[in-house]
Order: C-alpha cells, then structure tokens, then sequence
C-alpha cells in the first residue's frame, strides 16, 4: 500500500528511527503507527535513536586494501567508550562498513553531504533524460523527485543496501549494531582511494571482486 509522508514524519517523530526505516515498518504494518513503532522497537531501531544525543568519541579508523592494491579505504567509526571501540564486535563492524564503502563507492556519507549545486545539477540531467524518453511535461517533475530518491540510495553509504545482506540499508545496520551493543555508534567519515582513478582504464566488476576476495 501507498505509505503517506505525513504517517512517516509522525512514526519518525514518535521513535526517533530513521526515515526509510520508518517507511518500512509503517508498510510492513499496512499503515498502522502503532503496529509500526511496535516493529521498530522489536527491531532495536526506536531505541537505538535515543542514544542518537550522546557524545561519542572513542572508536577506531579502519582500513580495507583491496587485492593488490587497487582500492583502500579509511573509516571513522565512532563510539562513546574505548572498550567498546576495542571491542571484536564493533572492529569486525568496522571492518565491514570499510569492506562495503569499497565495493559499493558510495561518494557521500549521507544525503545531507550532497551540495545543492551537486542536487541541482542531476535534477537538471534527470528532467532531460525523461524529457526525451517523451514523457509527459506535466509528470516531468514528480518522475523527477522519484530518480533523486534513487540517487541518494545509490551514492550515499547511509541509504546503501548492504554488500553482505541487500535487504538492510547501512542505517538499519547501524541502528541494529546500536541496539546490540548498547552504545551511541556513528559512522563519522570516509575516505575511498582507487588505483589509476579519472584516467582512462579497463572497467572491472569491483563490486564481485571485493565480495570474492572476501569469500562471501
């Protein structure tokens, strides 16, 4: 069923869970919030969003060399203490979302990081490739707005599908590592290198390759 924005807004606003997270509990419940924020609290995600005000600031950079050296990557990945942050079960999810920024490429971290030049700019691309697939001026605009929620979930590693399991976003990976752990855990920024990157080269699957050298 259709999901209204405003029932979005309020589940949101109820449990402090993210957005497409919300989404996906409001259809799972056929629109119910109160069965919705049921879910989310089943899921951990209602509580781990009110552990959203804390300060963390202890953590680990973790680094992930593709085969050869071809991609790497850093990430900063907070928590609020240095047990935790030394802890195998948030090294190993370290490891996962630096494993995951190098097989997916996302380019932000969230939709938030996207510059309005940037949005503005494949807006622009967007309008003219409905344009000229002849589609009608006057439902231009909406098939518009459908293709940026699109690109956000392709170019900002918070709305990505997960490498390892496309049915979570890293959002809700994080939100459920957040809920096990029980300490504020923040993906804070990253940086992805690639051997040989803007000059001309022979096109790879890296996606396949960095999910076979991790024998997944």
């Amino acid at each position: 069923m259709a999901i209204n924005a405003a029932d979005v807004k309020t589940l949101r606003e109820r449990t402090g869970a993210g957005m497409l997270d919300c989404k996906k509990a409001l259809e799972e419940a056929n629109g119910d919030l109160t069965k919705a924020g049921e879910l989310l609290r089943e899921k951990g995600l209602a509580a781990a969003a009110k552990k959203g005000d804390r300060i963390a600031t202890e953590g680990t950079v973790e680094s992930y060399i593709h085969a050869g050296g071809r991609i790497g990557v850093l990430v900063e990945i907070n928590c609020e203490t240095d047990f935790v942050g030394k802890t195998e079960q948030f090294r190993s999810f370290a490891r996962d979302i630096a494993m995951h920024i190098a097989a997916a490429s996302p380019k932000f971290l969230s939709r938030e990081e996207v510059s309005q030049a940037e949005l503005d700019k494949e807006k622009e691309i967007l309008r003219n490739q409905a344009l000229n697939e002849g589609k009608p001026e006057k439902i231009v605009d909406k098939m518009v707005e459908g293709r940026i929620a699109k690109y956000y979930e392709e170019n900002c590693l918070m709305e990505q599908s997960f490498v390892k399991d496309q049915d979570k976003t890293i959002t809700t990976l994080l939100n459920e590592k957040i809920a096990t752990i029980g300490e504020k855990i923040s993906i804070r920024r990253f940086a992805r290198f690639e051997l040989g990157e803007g000059l001309e080269k022979k096109v790879d699957n890296f996606v396949e390759e960095v999910m076979a050298q991790a024998k997944l």
